[in-house]
């Protein structure tokens, strides 16, 4: 059986050096998503949408690992493109108006006939609350600068301005969602070793 270690062969995009930001040129690369709005910490619609991804991720992995091609790998850690209509409210940290879309990078040799098939296996097996919700999609982000915040989601906001800082500094703009990648288990983790990948593209 063939092992793909695909955080790995994307390291540039999935592990930059804390303290530093840096310059990337994101590919179009494949995701199953879901959209959401309100705050993180308390809505059971942002809960039910991350279990439902978990959910279908591991089914098209135990689908690859079984199937023709025979090939291991593991699943891709969540990430979350986020915004407000309101900006003013989002910078201001008010997270009942947020919106979201929380996503899991899926490997090059999954495709929307697989995630059919996994979407029917999980639907009969688990049924998750959020799974109707769940799309397969490209996603193309293009250039993007990113640091790697380590510490609580709430101490992410000078991290956040050194990156726009530095995008202003390269005479760019700002252009399409901030994008945060959530590289560790803060079910395990303490906060203060939580590790997020701050992404934002720029124009």
């Amino acid at each position: 059986m063939n092992k793909a270690d695909i955080k790995k062969e994307l390291k540039a995009l999935y592990q930059p050096p804390a303290g530093k930001i840096v310059q990337v040129d994101v590919p179009p690369m494949n995701f199953i998503m879901i959209d959401g709005a309100g705050d993180p910490n308390t809505s059971p619609q942002f809960a039910d949408a991350v279990a439902a991804l978990f959910s279908l991720s591991y089914a098209l992995k135990f689908t690859v690992k079984k199937g023709p091609q025979a090939v291991d790998y593991g699943v891709m850690p969540l990430e979350g493109l986020w915004w407000a209509d309101d900006m003013a409210a989002f910078t201001a940290g008010d997270k009942s108006r947020w919106q979201w879309t929380m996503m899991i990078m899926q490997p090059r040799f999954v495709d929307a006939e697989m995630f059919a098939a996994a979407l029917a296996e999980v639907a009969k097996k688990k049924k998750p609350a959020a799974l109707p919700r769940v799309r397969f999609e490209q996603f193309i982000e293009g250039p993007a600068a990113q640091t790697m915040h380590i510490g609580p989601f709430s101490e992410e906001g000078p991290a956040i301005r050194r990156v726009h800082e530095f995008i202003a500094g390269l005479g760019r703009r700002l252009s399409g969602k901030h994008h945060e990648i959530y590289l560790s288990d803060i079910r395990k983790a303490a906060p203060e070793k939580w590790k997020t990948v701050i992404r934002q593209p720029m124009a």
